[in-house]
């Protein structure tokens, strides 16, 4: 990594719903970088079980929640191609060294994105770890020979997954300050499978 003051950690998550592992990503992020920005978008690799909207409002409501003059939610980042994001990125932060956030259960995909060769003239990509997920050399390897320049970050984030939560509620998994908005509008069924329980 270069000059610390320049660097904007960019993490774009489907966020459907936000978890307890996307907490301690943007909070870890928020102790390594000078500035994280975040953003909820469509995968094209996904198929999302609420829509844009309601996870948007749900990301907004957390990252507000963390409270950390560091961190910012902006929905003008949303976009389900990484390209579309760092291109705008690039045009709105022209002097900033741009850290493109991923899990390092998402390395293996990289090599496969749209404009990949843009994509690591435009930023680096800093990996995550998640737990369950580790690091493997052949797919930083395969990225490194494409031009990709990787951070592989010194956080440990927990291995909480939206896809196991969306199938099996339980509040313990979602961060305590979006809970009241998924029980107010009975987002992913929660009332009735915490009822069930």
């Amino acid at each position: 990594m270069s000059n610390k003051q320049s660097q904007i950690a960019l993490f774009g998550t489907s966020a459907d719903p936000p978890t307890k592992g996307h907490e301690a990503l943007l909070k870890g992020l928020s102790t390594l970088f000078p500035r994280v920005v975040t953003w909820a978008s469509d995968n094209p690799l996904k198929t999302h079980q609420i829509p844009l909207a309601k996870r948007e409002a749900l990301l907004n409501k957390l990252v507000k929640g963390i409270n950390n003059p560091k961190l910012e939610y902006l929905k003008e980042l949303s976009s389900p191609r990484a390209i579309t994001t760092l291109e705008h990125a690039s045009k709105v932060w022209p002097e900033a060294e741009l850290i493109f956030v991923i899990g390092s259960d998402l390395l293996g995909q990289i090599p496969k994105w749209t404009k990949v060769e843009i994509i690591f003239n435009l930023a680096r990509i800093g990996v995550a770890p998640r737990d369950g997920w580790p690091f493997q050399q052949k797919e930083i390897d395969a990225i490194k020979e494409l031009g990709g320049r990787i951070d592989l970050l010194p956080l440990q984030i927990p291995a909480s997954a939206s896809s196991k939560i969306r199938r099996d509620i339980k509040p313990e998994q979602i961060p305590p300050t979006i809970l009241p908005m998924l029980l107010e509008q009975n987002l992913y069924g929660i009332n009735l499978k915490i009822k069930c329980k």
